[in-house]
């Protein structure tokens, strides 16, 4: 009886297959140095002999009539320039291998790739790969940032829904009574429901750029002597003095003007908030280089230092903080969305300025 005989095609995939799985396997996870077997940069390698040879023909013909001579040294001299270029174009034939394959791994989900690119290959290879990186970064950043928000949006909407499930359910039960004092407990963090909503809206609008600005010409010192107005009642009950510094010759502003004293608000509601009694909260006004600059400084404690660099971040509160994190962050992005800035001056144990710039 006769031996089967072997399949060597499949011997010769099942190789193929093993080298390219070890050769997947030794990768450091994160940074991938070219495709198993070369694909698109072949082409890219094959095209460049094809434009080499095309050059070394126009050269000898162009030389012929000159005798042989010539001819000999100018082809010595095309050969040795396309001897010299031939490492940059086998290193770029490289990297454009591994952005094919990176890209096919991004396309499925794994953002932590990233492709390394030769010192010697050439410029647009690598700003092409420096480029390539730069995106899957921000679309790894940009994953982990939502899987953040649904994190924290949903930690923040389980406390109120929590509460209001827990008083009905004691309604229900006859625990508590339909009182107005228990049915108040459940409007209340109905309320922090629908602020929390709205505050994300604002957030998603603002940095999406579609947040749309309704503006008109804007006396900012009478602003700011709204918003301070406004906090005479909880300020004086908490025992912190709230007054406004600002000069009436500013120039008027196209802003809107709703969404600033949105900002203001919410800085100098933060004051009050982190300032004891008998503190004081100030917002002061003037020119600095033809921008108006507004600062709101306290007399608080002063911002924690390892919360500082995230102040302006989604949820981001410190430790006895009753907000939900948003406040800073919507303030941020309405200012740029005037084309300002808001920054962090000074912190310290003698308290906080924040400053608003707008352009004039």
């Amino acid at each position: 009886m006769t031996e089967p005989r072997p399949d060597w095609r499949a011997y010769r995939r099942e190789m193929w297959r093993r080298r390219r799985a070890d050769r997947r396997a030794g990768r450091d996870g994160r940074e991938w140095h070219g495709p198993p077997w070369p694909a698109f940069g072949c082409l890219f390698a094959l095209a460049f002999l094809v434009i080499a040879w095309a050059i070394v023909t126009l050269v000898a013909t162009a030389f012929a009539q000159l005798g042989p001579v010539p001819v000999l040294i100018a082809a010595i001299v095309v050969l040795v320039v396309l001897f010299g270029s031939s490492g940059p174009v086998r290193r770029s034939a490289r990297v454009l291998d591994s952005i094919v394959d990176a890209t096919r791994r991004v396309e499925g989900g794994d953002y932590t790739t990233r492709v390394s690119t030769p010192s010697r290959a050439w410029r647009p290879i690598r700003q092409l790969a420096r480029g390539f990186n730069t995106m899957v970064e921000r679309l790894e950043r940009d994953e982990d940032q939502r899987r953040t928000l649904l994190n924290d949006v949903s930690h923040e909407l389980r406390t109120p829904l929590t509460v209001i499930a827990g008083n009905v359910e004691a309604m229900i039960d006859g625990v508590h009574p339909a009182d107005e004092a228990h049915l108040s407990a459940i409007l209340d963090e109905a309320r922090v429901m629908e602020r929390l909503i709205d505050d994300l809206r604002t957030v998603a609008l603002s940095e999406a750029g579609t947040l749309t600005l309704h503006k008109e010409p804007t006396d900012l010192d009478l602003l700011v002597e709204e918003v301070v107005r406004s906090f005479e009642g909880s300020a004086g009950s908490a025992g912190v003095t709230v007054r406004a510094d600002v000069p009436s010759d500013l120039p008027i502003l196209d802003v809107d003007p709703v969404r600033i004293r949105e900002v203001l608000a919410n800085l100098v509601a933060n004051g009050v908030r982190h300032t004891a009694s008998g503190g004081t909260v100030v917002v002061k006004g003037e020119l600095e280089g033809g921008r108006l600059a507004l600062r709101v400084t306290d007399t608080g404690p002063g911002i924690d230092p390892e919360l500082l660099p995230h102040v302006f971040e989604r949820f981001a509160k410190g430790a006895d903080s009753t907000g939900s994190g948003l406040g800073l962050a919507i303030a941020r992005n309405l200012v740029v969305a005037h084309g300002g800035e808001l920054v962090v001056e000074a912190t310290g144990t003698a308290g906080s300025t924040f400053r608003v710039t707008l352009p004039t």
